[in-house]
Parts: C-alpha cells; structure tokens; sequence
C-alpha cells in the first residue's frame, strides 16, 4: 500500500480516538453513497456531525483543511442527506474537518467545527 493511503488510515484511526475521547459517539467510518464517501460519522449531544479527516506529511503545499474543495463539500453534503434520509433521523448536521500533519518532526491535530455551511 501507498504511505499517502497508509497516512490516511493512520490519520483517521487518529481522528475516531479523539473524537471518542471528547465524548463523541462514532456511528459509521467510510460512509459511502454514490460517488462520495464520508470518513467519519458521528454524535455528539443531539448533533449528527460529518467529519472530513484530511492529513498530510507537511503543510508545504497548503495546510491540509484548504483541500476540502467545494465539489467535495458537495458530495459530503449528498453523502449526508442519504444518512439522515435512510436512517430517518431528525436531527441538526454539522460539518467538520479534522486537519492532521503528521511527520518525524511534528504530529498535530487541529479540528474544526462547523467548518462549512450546507446552503
């Protein structure tokens, strides 16, 4: 396996642990519908919250949170819409990014609630 697809394993096992570890409850890891996927689905309180994990070796090329690109958020929005609607829930979304450099020098976690909007 490629280290960019063994990093991205890595940088979501480690997103799941913290998010368990602020009190998250983790629902479905690598949701798919259609051409999207979401990394991670989670609750907290009464809010369903969609977690895009983006982790990178540096920041040389931008810091890994500005590769959520607007058709991603597109996708992650449809991917969403199929959870709630196929599971019949009724509660608030919320879209997160959890942003991860990792590297010999350097391991650092950022998240980023209501990241973006879905309108």
């Amino acid at each position: 396996m490629a280290y960019h697809n063994e990093l991205g394993r890595w940088g979501e096992s480690a997103a799941v642990t913290y998010l368990e570890d602020q009190g998250y409850h983790i629902l479905a890891r690598n949701f798919s519908f259609q051409k999207a996927e979401i990394d991670i689905i989670a609750s907290i309180e009464k809010t369903l919250v969609i977690v895009e994990v983006k982790t990178r070796n540096s920041a040389f090329f931008g810091n890994p949170q500005e590769f959520v690109t607007s058709s991603k958020i597109k996708l992650l929005v449809k991917a969403a819409n199929e959870y709630v609607i196929s599971n019949q829930l009724n509660v608030d979304v919320r879209f997160d990014i959890i942003a991860i450099i990792k590297n010999k020098q350097q391991e650092e976690l950022t998240h980023y609630q209501d990241a973006f909007y879905h309108f």
